[in-house]
Parts: C-alpha cells; structure tokens; sequence
C-alpha cells in the first residue's frame, strides 16, 4: 500500500511539471513552431544578439533599420514583420508592425516612411506610440532592452486595414503562418 501511495504520488509531480512546463514555454504572442520552416532575417547594421547603432533610436535619427530575409516559402502569399520589446517597463512594448509585404521582396532599406501604405504595397500598423510606422527603441536609462525583429510568410493575404495593431495582426494570422525567423538586437541608455 504504501509503494502504491508513493508511486501515485510521483506520477502527480510528474504530470503538474509537465503542465508548469508546457505553460511556460507558451508565450504571448504567435508561437515559435519548429516544425515551420525558419526565415532568416539579418539586418546590415547589427548582429542578432548585438547593439542596434543609436541612429536607429529615439538617441539619433529614429529611422527603421535595413533588413534583409531568405528562406521564404514558394507557397507565400504574404509577410508580416512585428518589432517589439518585451523588456519595457510596462509591459511588451511595440514598435513596428508592417503586413501584407509582398512575398517576393527580400529586404527593407532603412528609412521606410512613417506612412499607411509603402510604395511597395505593404500596410503599416500602429505601435505603441500610437502612431504609424517605425518608433526606434527608446528604454529608459539602466539594463540593456532586446528588440525583437520577427519576420512572419503567411499562407494569405491579411483583409487587415492600415493602422492594425500587433494584437490585431497576431489575430488575423492565426492559422496561417508558414515560416518564421527573427532578429534581436539591444540597446541601453
């Protein structure tokens, strides 16, 4: 009886740390699935993992950085990019939300206007400035914060109007991602 007792009690822990971990590793936003292909997307003015150079801040000219992404999926109809900072102090902060990119461009040079829709027919969404277009990181003084750069191909078309925020874009992709690759940079005042 008193095997029976601990062994029953094992298997409890045992299923509460699977549900504790399975909680975890969900996030907030649209999950990482590895069974996705991976974008890769890079930028030519920082590493992932390295500082994002102050003219792309609030510090210096506050201009969208270049980016670049391979690996996209033939099936594409779509890409969508979200740049945030989950390190703000209230909470994940947005600061670039762009969709309906065409599926054939490659690259963004730095300096996308701050306008609805881009010349090459992609939408913008608003961030958490309230308003269209790239908001560079602006932390404030202390620990370095890490923008995230995440590169959506989606299997449509998103109906989405201009000025769709992140919750919303996350929304409409719901279902429909093929591949996905992002980008991290830091910055510290």
């Amino acid at each position: 009886m008193l095997r029976s007792s601990f062994a029953a009690r094992l298997f409890c822990i045992a299923l509460a740390l699977a549900a504790l971990v399975a909680a975890c590793s969900q996030t907030k936003d649209a999950p990482v699935d590895s069974s996705k292909a991976t974008i890769r997307l890079t930028s030519s003015a920082f590493a992932d993992g390295a500082p994002i150079p102050a003219k792309y801040t609030c510090d210096g000219e506050n201009i969208s950085p270049p980016l670049a992404w391979t690996n996209v999926p033939k099936a594409g109809k779509s890409l969508a990019l979200i740049g945030d900072d989950p390190d703000a102090p209230l909470g994940t902060w947005v600061h670039w939300v762009v969709y309906n990119i065409p599926p054939t461009l490659t690259e963004f040079a730095e300096r996308i206007p701050a306008t609805e829709t881009i010349s090459n027919g992609a939408i913008q969404g608003t961030t958490s400035f309230k308003r269209v277009g790239y908001g560079g990181p602006c932390p404030p003084a202390g620990k370095p914060h890490h923008y995230f750069f995440k590169l959506y191909a989606l299997d449509t078309e998103l109906t989405l109007k201009p000025g769709a925020t992140k919750d919303e874009l996350l929304k409409a992709m719901a279902g429909h991602i093929l591949a996905e690759g992002q980008l991290v940079g830091t910055y510290q005042k």
